[in-house]
């Protein structure tokens, strides 16, 4: 049994070609750059920065965004470079199965159905919220979840999942020009807190940058599974701010530029891939990571970080009633709820093609990678896909799982960063149109950057993963490594040797037959 077999950049090109469950090449260097301001830019830019200030980085939260900036294009780079190697569905999972192997591909596989699920999930159940907090804004009084059966459905979570569910049903192109409209209008969202915020500033406000690091207020159990999983293997008390404030804030704000390894799974819907995928994603990370500083620096300025400490989940919105701009709430709130539109959706997406991807490599259940002869589009996956996702974000409290989504990231970030010097040593006729530069030193310090924020993550989220990754060996070794099809394709070969074997033993007996009655 070898489960560290590899599939070859060749037969996985192959394999998207194969009749049935082939997609559309349709997107373009626009698509992409706006795919990735779209999944990237949502309501975490209206909130996550706030929390981030409020409770690890003070004012340094700027410093907390560049890191977390840093790491990602870092990571992009590399999966820039295997996505123009090999421009398939699969992202990650792909590229570990050319490098490294099929269960350290699964277990990235797995890793980034958390990601993409857990993300979906979350997003549309705080969709709903917004939903009807802009529907308070106009004087209307719609609950966001409504009595059924003793369980509180979200009904907005349901609503937008579906909407998307059959827009990417209908075809990948069509979705990515509804994308665009409403990823045109946050940005002129975010534009607008911009412009607004700095009108507010008070440098005072910025002193100090770094903030003293002082304990926090609780020492019990609670506030151990809280703490960082760096301090507590270290052993250091449970604190916040500081310099370690500062890298505990990008574990957390590095939530915001989740998005830019979905692209990297539509490379088999790209129009020539070689030149479009590169451009595509640097695009928008760098459009993406200017709009974070800008809006960290406003929020930062307009007021303490101690007066946004002191409210229990601090936004954007706290700021602006701070400062007595109450009109601007409305406009946040529309925003958010524009912005996670269509975060959704890539998300949706991204979630299909990575099944469909292990799918079609026998990992999970065949019959999940056919797609649509009329559209091309993996309808019965999406459909599946969206249901389990509307389901459990309109009655769970995935909510809580937030912090899932930065670590199923990053681990893949991992894999992909140490996958290209592996890629690069195995198979050195390769000419990839983007090469990261400076040969090995960028993967490895991605590598390491990406590690390091990993254990700035709540012991709680490191539980909750090896959970995760225990199950998800389980149905590997139950399922998926009996059925993969580069098993299928040892077991032939190996039993074509053996019956060859057989054959020269048979005709060895015969001849030897032949001799003795002679």
């Amino acid at each position: 049994m070898n489960i560290f077999r590899t599939k070859s950049i060749e037969q996985s090109i192959a394999d998207s070609d194969e009749p049935g469950r082939k997609l559309k090449r349709s997107l373009s260097i626009w698509d992409l750059m706006i795919m990735g301001v779209a999944v990237a830019v949502g309501a975490g830019i209206f909130s996550v920065g706030a929390k981030a200030a409020a409770n690890f980085a003070g004012p340094a939260v700027t410093i907390s965004f560049a890191i977390a900036a840093v790491t990602c294009a870092l990571a992009i780079m590399c999966y820039a470079e295997f996505a123009t190697a090999i421009p398939v569905a699969g992202s990650a999972y792909v590229f570990t199965y050319a490098t490294m192997g099929e269960v350290l591909a699964w277990i990235i596989g797995w890793n980034l159905i958390l990601e993409l699920f857990t993300a979906a999930a979350v997003i549309a159940k705080y969709w709903g919220i917004y939903l009807s907090t802009v529907f308070g804004l106009m004087g209307l009084d719609v609950p966001p979840s409504i009595p059924v059966g003793g369980i509180d459905l979200y009904w907005g979570a349901f609503l937008i999942v579906a909407i998307f569910t059959v827009l990417l049903v209908l075809g990948t192109k069509l979705s990515a020009r509804v994308g665009n409209v409403f990823t045109l209008i946050k940005i002129a969202v975010v534009l607008f807190v911009i412009v607004v915020g700095f009108s507010y500033v008070k440098f005072s406000n910025y002193t100090p940058f770094v903030p003293a690091s002082e304990p926090t207020a609780g020492t019990g159990a609670a506030d151990v599974m809280k703490q960082s999983f760096f301090g507590f293997l270290t052993g250091a008390a449970p604190a916040q701010y500081g310099t370690l404030g500062i890298f505990a804030g990008a574990a957390l704000v590095f939530f915001a530029f989740i998005g830019f390894d979905v692209v990297a799974t539509s490379a088999e819907e790209v129009k020539n891939p070689q030149k479009t995928l590169p451009r595509g994603i640097f695009g928008g990370l760098a459009l993406v990571t200017l709009l974070y500083i800008l809006v960290s620096l406003a929020l930062t300025g307009m007021v303490s970080y101690t007066q946004l400490a002191e409210v229990k989940n601090p936004t954007l919105t706290t700021a602006f009633e701070a400062v007595g701009n109450t009109d601007a709430a409305k406009v946040i709130a529309f925003g958010s709820l524009v912005g996670l539109t269509t975060v959704i959706m890539v998300l949706l997406m991204g979630l299909s093609r990575v099944v469909l991807a292990m799918s079609r490599d026998g990992l999970l259940p065949r019959s999940l990678s056919k797609t649509s002869e009329k559209r091309s589009t993996p309808a019965r996956l999406q459909i599946i896909c969206g249901a389990a996702v509307a389901i459990v974000a309109g009655v769970t409290k995935v909510d809580l799982l937030e912090e899932m989504i930065n670590i199923g990231t990053l681990s893949a970030f991992v894999m992909v960063s140490l996958g290209i010097l592996v890629l690069r040593k195995k198979r050195p006729d390769l000419k990839p149109a983007f090469r990261v530069p400076f040969g090995k030193v960028v993967p490895w310090v991605s590598a390491v950057l990406c590690l390091y924020l990993m254990t700035n993550l709540a012991v709680e989220t490191w539980i909750f993963f090896a959970i995760w990754l225990v199950i998800g060996m389980v149905i590997y070794f139950s399922y998926g490594q009996r059925h993969s099809r580069l098993n299928e394709k040892f077991a032939s070969a190996k039993a074509a040797v053996n019956d060859a074997k057989g054959d020269r033993q048979t005709e060895g007996d015969e001849d030897e037959d032949s001799f003795t009655k002679v």
